[in-house]
């Protein structure tokens, strides 16, 4: 099965230009030989570590999806308005060309972005516990910074904390997360179409 689950604490930062933070690069395509997204990726993931006030980089044609997994939150001053976004809030969706101004609500953040270009187009939805998420999309995964148990109705897949589990093929039946009991945290279902 075209499965890939990615663990996130092996993949080393990237310092951002402006030093308001760290990447981690979790999943891009079409990559490089080394995984690193090539110069033409269709859609990337990642997670970035965001340690002061800032400005959003511009990535003019690409769509941009946003939420906050651990922190208070952060304020984005965008062109429509400014959006609060907190843990289990539902992630914000914005035009890539846009620099948004973000302000911390009460120190650092972790934040988890999927972005896609090209034409084509990207998802991101919070995964509630045990509540199935069926969905058309060429590829799918989930994020979660809790441990616990994926599966399509066919087949399970044990999921550790601060890991991406990436499906690298059409799948249209039913995803569901269980936590490992106890944990608190959050999960995302993430969803990428290419132009066609």
């Amino acid at each position: 099965m075209p499965l890939l689950i990615i663990d996130t604490t092996t993949i080393t930062p990237q310092p951002w230009r402006n030093g308001g933070g760290q990447t981690l690069e979790l999943w891009a395509w079409p990559a490089q030989s080394g995984g690193a997204a090539s110069a033409d990726w269709q859609v990337r993931i990642s997670r970035a570590a965001m340690v002061k006030d800032g400005v959003f980089s511009a990535f003019p044609g690409v769509q941009r999806w946003y939420t906050v997994a651990e922190g208070a939150g952060a304020q984005l001053h965008l062109p429509d308005g400014t959006r609060t976004v907190r843990p289990g809030d539902a992630p914000c969706c914005f035009d890539g060309q846009h620099t948004p101004a973000c302000e911390l609500l009460d120190g650092p953040t972790e934040n988890l972005n999927i972005m896609a270009q090209g034409g084509g187009k990207a998802y991101m939805q919070l995964a509630q516990a045990n509540e199935p998420w069926q969905a058309d999309w060429a590829m799918r995964g989930l994020y979660t910074n809790l441990a616990g148990v994926w599966s399509n109705g066919t087949d399970t897949q044990p999921v550790q904390a601060y890991s991406l589990l990436w499906h690298t093929e059409a799948d249209a039946g039913a995803w569901q997360f269980t936590p490992q009991a106890g944990n608190k945290g959050w999960a995302w279902w993430l969803g990428f179409e290419p132009a066609a």
